[in-house]
């Protein structure tokens, strides 16, 4: 079997034998079914990729106070997504009285990674390879990502973190 991907579609050609059994030709098409597949999602990834991709503005960041009521809190940001896939966060939060949380120090949150996308399930996988917070270094960070209305919506998805992110461009 030969096949081949290249930019703009998939090329499949199936090359047997007379003499081929028929299990022979099921391994095949299930072989193409498989590459087929793949290229399938490697574009999904590259659709989402590319809104992705660019620097975002942060516009707010929703978290909840001492009493787990949900307020903004005053900070500037930067995000950069590149279009292979990696990623670099920068948070200032402004507030005098500010409490550091898991991934900010003084603070300031500044981390950059990989990331790794679940597209059916609306997450990507944040994979820290550097950070001011050392500790997150090596950590994989599920976040559940929207695009509404121009804006880009981060979530944790873990249960313990109740906070958003909203960036626009």
């Amino acid at each position: 079997m030969a096949v081949s991907l290249r930019r703009g579609g998939l090329s499949c050609s199936v090359c047997t034998k007379a003499e081929a059994t028929e299990g022979e030709n099921t391994e095949e098409l299930n072989q193409m079914k498989t590459v087929a597949a793949t290229y399938k999602q490697a574009t999904a990834d590259a659709e989402i990729l590319a809104r992705l991709a660019g620097a975002w503005q942060l516009v707010a960041i929703e978290q909840p106070d001492a009493n787990g009521v949900m307020r903004t809190a005053d900070a500037e940001g930067l995000l950069v997504v590149t279009h292979d896939g990696h990623m670099a966060v920068q948070v200032c939060n402004l507030e005098p009285n500010h409490v550091d949380s898991p991934y900010s120090s003084g603070g300031y949150e500044a981390s950059y990674g990989t990331i790794a996308l679940d597209i059916p399930n609306g997450i990507f996988v944040y994979r820290v390879e550097g950070a001011l917070v050392r500790q997150l270094v090596g950590q994989d960070l599920p976040r559940a990502y929207s695009f509404v209305d121009g804006q880009l919506i981060l979530r944790s998805t873990r249960d313990d973190e109740k906070w958003r992110v909203v960036w626009g461009r």
